[in-house]
């Protein structure tokens, strides 16, 4: 039996905001480019390459990060889902794909924002991208303020 590879690799975020999984959901499937104004730290433009906003097969450039597909989008669940085509990581990395869901918190107040990175690095060598894990953060608690200056 083959022993499992350690160039596949799987890292999962769970942040808590405030805002709603609906609006948090909205963000990245139809208004990515208002991404920008809520983490400018962190994300410096973006650009709709191809496509429309929120339509699976479109292509998303992300400034100063990646160019991205969308794969997936579903509103029932808050679901976004894209693979990076382009850019830095793609020197690390053969595969990337971030999947996005916020869900509703039990108590009715606020949502929980899980993200999935799924990874496949060009070597072993290569670092596993635990250094996401304080960027995905803080880009969630930005985008979670934002919404709420917006309410």
């Amino acid at each position: 039996m083959a022993e499992p590879s350690s160039v596949l690799g799987k890292l999962e975020i769970e942040v808590e905001i405030k805002a709603s999984a609906e609006k948090f959901h909205h963000m990245f499937a139809e208004r990515p480019h208002h991404i920008p104004k809520a983490t400018p730290g962190h994300i410096k433009g973006c650009d709709l390459h191809d496509g429309e906003w929120g339509k699976v097969g479109s292509i998303i450039v992300w400034n100063y990060v990646a160019k991205d597909i969308i794969e997936a989008v579903d509103r029932e669940k808050n679901l976004f889902k894209m693979r990076v085509i382009e850019g830095d990581l793609m020197k690390e990395y053969k595969n990337f794909v971030l999947t996005i869901q916020a869900t509703p918190k039990h108590d009715g107040s606020g949502s929980i924002v899980h993200w999935l990175i799924e990874y496949e690095k060009i070597s072993e060598e290569v670092a596993h991208p635990e250094t996401l894990v304080q960027l995905l953060t803080e880009m969630s608690q930005g985008i979670d303020e934002h919404l709420l200056t917006e309410e």
